[in-house]
C-alpha cells in the first residue's frame, strides 16, 4: 500500500524535480527524443517535398494560360484559370482512346504475367530437375540484361514467325506478328516479357520461406500437388503475387519499348504521349499543310499535363492497394 503511494506521489511531482532526482538523465532523454523526432520529420518533409513539388507544379501550370508562362510574376497560382489545356492535350493524345486500350492491353499483359510466374518460381522454390542452376541462371539473366539487346532477334522472330516449319509447311510463308498483341501475349506466358525474371526472383523468394511442414501435411491428408498450390500456398502468398502485379502494370502503362514493336497498331498513350511534340504544329496550325512553331513553354506545358495524366490512374490504384503492398514488404522482411 505505501510503494503505490509512493509511486503515484513520485508521479505527480514536476519535470524538473524528477529530472534533479535523476542526475539530469529525464532532461537528456527528452532533448534525445525532440531532436530526433524533429531531424525525422524534416527529413519525411523533404522527401515528401520532392516527390509531391513537381506533381503541384504541373497541376498548377496546366490551369494556366500561355502568356502566364512567361510572367515572372506567376510561380504557382495561376491569374488566369483554363482548362483548354486539358482539352488540346485530350485531342493531341486521342485521350479516351488511347487510355481504354491501355488500360485493357496492362491488364491483360500483368495478369498473364504473374500468372506465369507463379507457377515457375513454385517450380524453382520447391522441386529438383534437370539443369536447374542454368535455367536460374537465365531468369538472372532477364533481369541483368536490357531488353534493348535483343530487340533485332525479337523484331526477327515474330515478323517471320513458324513452329518447327509448320505455318511455311502448310500455307507456304511464315506469319507476321508485329501488328498484333500475340507477340506480347506469348511472351508473357512464356515468362519473356517486361520485367518477368525480377517477378520470378521475388516469388521464388517468398516460396522458399514458407516452410515445407505446411505442404507435408496437405500431402498426409491426401491433397495433390496442385491442390495444396492452390489452396495452401496461394492464398498467403496474394500479397507477394500482389506486388508483382503493380511492378507489372504501372511498368506496362508507361512502357514504350515493347509497346513500339508490337502493338504499333494499337492507339496506347504511351505512345501518344511521347510524339505529342511533333503533332503541336499541325493542331496549332490553320492551314493543315503548312506547320507553326510551337514555343518551348507551350510544349512543355502541354507535356506536363500529358504526364500528369498519365500518373492519376496509378496513383488512384496505389491509393486503393497501398495496404496489400505495405503488407507484402512487411512480410518479405519478417522471413528474411
Amino acid at each position: 500500500m505505501s510503494k503505490s503511494k509512493t509511486v503515484f506521489i513520485g508521479a505527480n511531482k514536476s519535470f524538473w524535480d524528477r529530472n534533479r532526482r535523476s542526475e539530469g538523465y529525464l532532461l537528456r532523454r527528452e532533448a534525445k527524443r525532440i531532436c530526433v523526432s524533429v531531424i525525422r520529420g524534416l527529413l519525411m518533409f523533404g522527401m515528401c517535398f520532392m516527390i509531391i513539388q513537381p506533381m503541384l507544379m504541373r497541376f498548377s501550370t496546366g490551369f494556366m494560360v500561355e502568356k502566364d508562362l512567361y510572367d515572372s510574376t506567376v510561380v504557382l497560382l495561376p491569374r488566369e484559370v483554363t482548362w483548354d489545356n486539358y482539352k488540346i492535350v485530350f485531342d493531341l493524345t486521342n485521350f479516351p482512346k488511347s487510355m481504354l486500350n491501355t488500360l485493357w492491353t496492362s491488364l491483360l499483359v500483368s495478369v498473364l504475367q504473374v500468372a506465369a510466374c507463379t507457377f515457375v518460381s513454385y517450380g524453382f522454390a520447391r522441386y529438383d530437375f534437370p539443369l536447374k542452376k542454368l535455367w536460374f541462371g537465365c531468369v538472372v539473366m532477364l533481369i541483368v540484361v536490357p531488353p534493348t539487346t535483343i530487340q533485332t532477334s525479337l523484331y526477327m522472330n515474330f515478323a517471320a514467325f513458324d513452329i518447327f516449319g509448320i505455318f511455311k509447311a502448310l500455307t507456304g510463308k511464315a506469319v507476321n506478328l508485329r501488328t498484333s498483341i500475340t507477340p506480347y501475349v506469348l511472351m508473357s506466358l512464356t515468362c519473356m516479357g517486361l520485367k518477368n525474371g525480377l517477378y520470378i526472383y521475388m516469388l521464388r523468394q517468398y516460396f522458399k520461406g514458407v516452410p515445407k511442414s505446411l505442404e507435408e501435411a496437405a500431402f498426409v491428408d491426401g491433397c495433390g500437388t496442385l491442390h495444396t498450390f492452390t489452396k495452401i500456398m496461394l492464398p498467403d502468398a496474394m500479397p507477394t503475387i500482389a506486388s508483382c502485379f503493380l511492378f507489372s502494370f504501372v511498368w506496362q502503362w508507361t512502357d514504350l519499348f515493347y509497346t513500339r514493336n508490337f502493338l504499333s497498331t494499337y492507339t496506347i498513350y504511351s505512345v501518344e504521349l511521347s510524339s505529342i511534340v511533333s503533332r503541336m504544329s499541325r493542331y496549332f496550325s490553320a492551314d493543315a499543310n503548312v506547320a507553326v512553331v510551337v514555343p518551348a513553354g507551350r510544349q512543355q506545358q502541354l507535356i506536363s499535363i500529358g504526364v500528369l495524366i498519365c500518373c492519376i490512374p496509378l496513383i488512384i490504384l496505389y491509393c486503393f492497394t497501398q495496404k496489400t503492398f505495405v503488407k507484402s514488404l512487411a512480410m518479405t522482411g519478417s522471413k528474411e
